[in-house]
């Protein structure tokens, strides 16, 4: 990997940004003799194992926030996609406009078991699952990781409910060529730093918010799994740049790490063989 600080651009109001960005066509569905994963912005991300697609917590338009690029993918671009994981309900992770536009070629949807209510609700084939319950997706093995991110019970407006802990995962997923593994928002948990064994590739979320990992937290579990590739998300992507949900920087996260190479600020559409 060469220099990060050539991957890392700064918007007009200093918030770090990718320094470009590669556009997804149809053929990246195709099938491929090997697994390859792409960051598409946010927190939204692609895996093509052998030909077997899944989308997680694809954002592709739609969203009430503005945005420092274009998502490289356009739901017109996607020809078929196996499945579609989402990890929780907020709307930059659960884009309902997206996945409604995604409905017609997309096999089925993935949530833990309230987001796949909802979502059956609104018409999308959702199956729920329990925290820690696996399923199959072609090839794939996929098991739901736990998740702390229920800011809602702090709030008034979203106090409708009480949001458990289950309502919130991230994914482990078991390719042929290895292991992938999103923790999903969430703060930093002790699980999720005994994991049974070590993820060839982890997409990091490196926020330094308390409802998610924290800068320091991150830096906790990259070191878990010191020979884990980490590909940084949830950063560069909403133009928020007092918001620390949105606002890392992945020049400052690799700076932290031991084995700092490990560490890609991917382009936003560009692929990752694992």
């Amino acid at each position: 990997m060469g220099d990060i600080r050539e991957s890392v651009a700064y918007s007009a109001r200093e918030q770090a940004m990718p320094a470009r960005v590669e556009e997804v066509g149809p053929e990246a569905f195709a099938p491929i003799d090997h697994t390859e994963v792409r960051w598409l912005g946010s927190a939204s991300l692609m895996v093509n194992s052998r030909g077997t697609t899944i989308l997680v917590d694809p954002l592709l338009e739609g969203f009430d926030m503005p945005l420092l690029f274009e998502p490289p993918l356009k739901v017109a671009d996607v020809p078929h996609v196996d499945a579609i994981l989402i990890t929780h309900i907020d709307n930059d992770h659960f884009s309902r406009q997206t996945c409604q536009d995604l409905k017609g070629v997309c096999d089925v949807f993935h949530a833990p078991r309230y987001v796949a209510e909802v979502m059956r609700e609104e018409g999308l084939r959702a199956v729920g699952h329990d925290i820690g319950e696996t399923f199959s997706v072609g090839e794939l093995e996929v098991t739901l990781t736990p998740a702390e991110h229920n800011w809602q019970n702090d709030v008034a407006k979203w106090r409708y409910r009480e949001w458990k802990l289950e309502d919130y995962c991230g994914f482990w997923i078991e390719t042929p060529d290895g292991t992938v593994w999103t923790p999903g928002d969430s703060r930093l948990l002790k699980a999720q730093l005994e994991m049974p064994t070590e993820p060839d590739l982890i997409f990091m979320d490196f926020a330094d918010n308390g409802w998610h990992i924290t800068f320091d937290g991150a830096v906790r579990l990259a070191n878990a799994y010191p020979d884990s590739e980490l590909v940084c998300i949830h950063w560069g992507s909403v133009d928020a740049p007092d918001w620390n949900t949105f606002n890392g920087d992945p020049v400052k996260l690799a700076a932290e790490v031991v084995n700092p190479g490990r560490v890609h600020a991917l382009a936003p559409g560009a692929a990752l063989a694992i």
